[in-house]
């Protein structure tokens, strides 16, 4: 299986490869976010020296001088805001443009596939549920996209935050991490109990397609027999079916995010406790224990908001990494 996928996008990876780059510039834009926040407060309204890097490119005049100091940290402020709002900007984009056209050629296989099929095959398993396959299970190779370049790109992140706060503050850094383990957990968790979840609720959406392509394909037949009645509350009971599903998965979406917002927030605080002992005793400035409203960057989370869609579609969701069920097929009943 994997091997026929990665033949698939095979086509793709110029594409695949910009959006990875474009998706790697997030981490140092990320690092950058604080960096206005410690200048402002260990540089000038304290009197700590400014950052290497920094100093490195500003003339005498401004650094000696506080009012332009600020000026040039609310400009750095605004600046990096923008390019981190150009770089999310840009990666939707691409993720969209690639995961679109790679979608679109995989349902092009599939039509094609499917028209190569024998009469048999149709009678037995039914129009509908082809139509389901192409139309909406050819998503699941766009899925491949969304969730393989950010899970690389958010690994890179990881790596350079524990880096540099480890250069801030090792036991701080330390700290930060004893949250990833129990978030991989979590994560396991979640991935078992959601996975059947998400694979019974496309059973029931195609059978509740099937509904409606069986009684609209024979609706004369229907008719025919006055089965209309019989035919509604079918399809309503299937449709209520998928809604209960729905619900449930809705639940258990929302303790997942509970449960890592909790995980965060305990790490947070902890930092936060032994980050601020650690400026009392002179071990860090107040801006560096400042970053992302005082997390460290190994547990800092944009506030901006992203334009990259974070929800999934219940109808696109998990379907990347399994095979595609086999619903039953059904028929209008009729006398």
């Amino acid at each position: 299986m994997s091997r026929r996928i990665l033949r698939q996008i095979a086509p793709f990876w110029p594409q695949i490869a910009l959006l990875l780059f474009v998706d790697l510039l997030a981490t140092p834009l990320l690092l950058l976010t604080p960096v206005p926040l410690k200048i402002a407060v260990d540089s000038v309204i304290a009197s700590h020296p400014l950052p290497g890097f920094v100093d490195g490119f500003l003339p005498a005049s401004v650094v000696q001088s506080s009012v332009a100091l600020l000026v040039v940290v609310a400009v750095l402020q605004v600046l990096v805001v923008l390019l981190s709002e150009v770089q999310s900007l840009v990666s939707y984009v691409l993720q969209t443009r690639t995961g679109e056209r790679l979608t679109l050629e995989f349902r092009g296989r599939l039509f094609r596939h499917v028209q190569r099929l024998s009469l048999s095959f149709h009678d037995t398993r039914g129009s509908h549920d082809s139509i389901y396959r192409i139309q909406y299970d050819a998503e699941a190779m766009q899925h491949i996209v969304e969730s393989m370049i950010p899970f690389v790109a958010a690994f890179a992140m990881l790596v350079s935050a524990i880096y540099v706060t480890a250069r801030i503050d090792l036991q701080l850094a330390l700290i930060a991490l004893a949250v990833v383990p129990a978030l991989f957990v979590l994560s396991r968790v979640y991935t078992r109990r959601v996975r059947r979840r998400y694979h019974d609720l496309k059973e029931l959406e195609s059978s509740a397609l099937g509904v409606l392509q069986d009684v609209l394909t024979s609706v004369r037949v229907v008719k025919a027999f006055g089965k209309e009645k019989d035919e509604h509350a079918r399809y309503v009971a299937r449709s209520g079916k998928t809604v209960q599903a729905r619900v449930r998965l809705s639940l258990t979406e929302s303790a997942f995010g509970l449960a890592v917002n909790v995980a965060i927030a305990i790490g947070t605080a902890a930092v936060l406790f032994v980050g601020v002992r650690h400026v009392q005793s002179g071990v860090l400035t107040i801006g560096e224990d400042q970053p992302e409203g005082g997390r460290p960057p190994v547990l800092a989370r944009e506030r901006r908001p992203r334009l990259r869609a974070t929800r999934r579609d219940t109808r696109r969701g998990g379907e990347a990494t399994r095979p595609p069920h086999r619903p039953g097929t059904r028929r209008a009943r009729v006398p």
